[in-house]
């Protein structure tokens, strides 16, 4: 297998506990694609936003985060996968966050309603799948 091909984990320094206490990465790169874990509604001290606009920005944020630490940025994002617990009462207030983080040539989006995510106070849960330079911003 080529060196670029290899499989590596990203784990931003922000994660690290998360990472040793639950077990996972929070985005896996391979050659030019990253895939990311499910960010959610929380602060990088763990505090959960108060409302969807909050926890929307929070979780925005992370992927961000989680992204530059992979070489890769918001405009790389090819696929985006939301969970939310209150789809139909905040889709419009969360759209409106996510139009703040790609403005423009938007990805691939799928959005499905969920009953619960791992906390209970958590209202949307994102991941999302980036290909490395392919945003050209």
């Amino acid at each position: 297998m080529k060196s670029n091909q290899q499989r590596q984990s990203i784990v931003p320094s922000a994660f690290r506990t998360r990472y040793e206490n639950f077990h996972y990465s929070p985005a896996v790169r391979v050659g030019d694609i990253v895939w990311v874990s499910g960010q959610v509604g929380t602060d990088s001290e763990g505090r959960v936003g108060i409302d969807m606009t909050e926890q929307a920005r929070f979780a925005f944020d992370a992927l961000k985060c989680v992204l530059e630490q992979a070489g890769a940025t918001l405009a790389d994002v090819v696929e985006l996968n939301t969970f939310h617990t209150q789809m139909r009462q905040e889709i419009q207030a969360f759209v409106a966050v996510k139009d703040e983080y790609f403005p423009s040539d938007y990805p691939a989006w799928t959005a499905v309603g969920v009953t619960e995510l791992a906390r209970a106070e958590f209202r949307i849960e994102i991941r999302a799948v980036a290909v490395v330079g392919s945003g050209g911003r």
